[in-house]
């Protein structure tokens, strides 16, 4: 068991170095991106399945709350909260529209949709994103190695290369946590003093 719990750390140390190394400039340029979006007075919407789900409200909830630091709230929204506009949108509709319906109704330009989907072929997701690209709003995927198709419709797009469905997640999750310190950083580190 000792042997199993040290190579699923490791494992996910080597992807999340890996991922770094290999995306660290798209991490510094999505971080602008977003927080130029907050300054313009513009919103951040997430979106995912399952784990992808929680990933999308835990961030969503990282940038309405705080992270780091004190400072204003900042307009982020997880589509995936509320169970009576999935549901309804589900049981009228179908499953495949619950992100793009509400995208259709929330999302404006300038806005920045950040849609995850380890697996990049969740239909929902992917609906989604054609909601988006129309409504002309700057998208970022989240996804796993074989998510190619998915981030290709991204205007940034970030891809753990690894199939493992934990290890991808786990990656996730920390680069929402970089993304969210470096905008507070950028919109609210205090000027050094000379």
């Amino acid at each position: 068991m000792k042997e199993k719990i040290l190579k699923a750390f490791e494992e996910s140390i080597s992807i999340k170095d890996k991922f770094v190394k290999d995306n660290v400039d798209t991490i510094i340029e999505v971080s602008k991106a977003i927080a130029d979006a907050f300054n313009e007075g513009k919103k951040v919407i997430l979106f995912g399945n399952g784990g992808s789900a929680t990933d999308a409200s835990h961030i969503a909830a990282e940038f309405v709350n705080r992270f780091k630091r004190e400072r204003p709230s900042l307009p982020a929204i997880a589509l995936n909260t509320d169970m009576a506009v999935i549901t309804a949108i589900a049981n009228d509709y179908d499953y495949s529209e619950v992100f793009a319906r509400q995208l259709k109704a929330l999302g404006e330009e300038g806005d920045i949709v950040i849609a995850i989907s380890t697996s990049g072929s969740s239909g929902n997701v992917l609906k989604a994103m054609d909601v988006a690209k129309k409504k002309k709003l700057k998208t970022i995927a989240f996804t796993g190695a074989k998510g190619e198709k998915f981030a290709s419709k991204a205007t940034y797009s970030f891809v753990v290369m690894s199939d493992n469905t934990p290890r991808i997640q786990e990656t996730h999750i920390t680069l929402g946590h970089v993304l969210c310190q470096m905008v507070e950083e950028i919109l609210f580190e205090a000027p050094r003093k000379k």
